[in-house]
């Protein structure tokens, strides 16, 4: 199991997936550091931004708001299609290539293979998420306030990164009965409407539509969170790292101009247990497709 992990590994790096990625990350936080510069100096006065009056010290805060919000908005996709498109071809990709057959026929049982590619897309993706969640961390902080809490750190952390073992998880049971293009096609299609349904529910909560028609809205979108989880995962990841039930009447926390959060729908604690559970659920049912799948 320890070899299939290790040779994850070395595919993504001869692929020169994690070095694309590395580049296209290096670009997109020299872009981040731009917009946070100049949204941090948004109602600080010159030259006061040490002080520590009362009033800079919530502006600063409620920048550092809008920063992280934007950072972790265009980071979350950035996660996600790297989790997507590592494994999308996981099985079917290598099936067609005939390197399961060559592979498979030794004494190395399905579960191990199945286990050793899952922990190597999982521990790259875990990497790559904590790098990312930190760079964004820290130059918000540079630019802005932020929430200092080591706890709300972790437990947003850990929310954030919860995308990568989600995504690995249903690409790889998608590999088990799709080819390799058509997973990828699916991946795109189920993680871009999970992402539609999150911003049809924050957009409705500001435009104030009418009650049945919210209700309609409510269920719809219910109903894509149910089927992909991965936007709800990050309302919740914001929330917790903001911790909203303390700051929410001191500091004005609604990004909703922007039209891309609103703290007004954050998804409970049962819904993260959801999210556990639907992971487990998937790679489950992916590693008993896989232990009966026609080579």
């Amino acid at each position: 199991m320890g070899i299939i992990m290790g040779m994850t590994w070395k595919e993504m790096l001869r692929k020169r997936v994690m070095v694309l990625t590395l580049l296209m990350t290096i670009i997109f936080l020299l872009a981040f550091w731009f917009v946070a510069s100049s949204l941090g100096k948004h109602g600080i006065p010159e030259g006061r931004w040490g002080t520590g009056n009362s009033e800079l010290l919530i502006a600063k805060f409620t920048n550092g708001t809008i920063i992280l919000t934007l950072g972790f908005f265009f980071g979350s996709f950035v996660l996600a299609f790297l989790a997507i498109f590592s494994s999308f071809s996981a099985i079917a990709g290598e099936a067609e290539q005939g390197v399961l057959q060559a592979l498979l026929p030794r004494p190395l049982p399905r579960w191990k293979w199945y286990l050793g590619r899952w922990l190597g897309f999982i521990t790259l993706g875990l990497g790559y998420a904590l790098l990312l969640y930190v760079a964004i961390m820290l130059i918000t902080k540079f630019h802005a306030a932020i929430p200092m809490d080591p706890t709300a750190w972790i437990l947003s952390f850990l929310l954030f990164a919860s995308a990568v073992p989600m995504l690995v998880t249903v690409s790889m049971l998608g590999s088990s009965w799709f080819s390799a293009l058509g997973n990828g096609v699916f991946m795109t299609m189920l993680y871009g409407a999970g992402w539609l349904g999150g911003m049809i529910e924050k957009l409705s909560t500001s435009i104030g539509l009418e009650p049945e028609i919210m209700n309609s809205l409510k269920n719809m979108t219910g109903v894509i969170s149910l089927l992909m989880p991965v936007d709800g995962m990050q309302r919740k990841m914001l929330s917790e790292l903001f911790n909203l039930k303390e700051l929410g009447g001191v500091v004005s926390l609604q990004t909703a101009a922007f039209g891309i959060n609103s703290f007004a729908n954050v998804p409970s604690g049962t819904f993260v247990m959801y999210g556990a559970g639907y992971t487990l659920v998937a790679f489950l049912l992916g590693l008993w497709i896989f232990g009966r799948k026609d080579l």
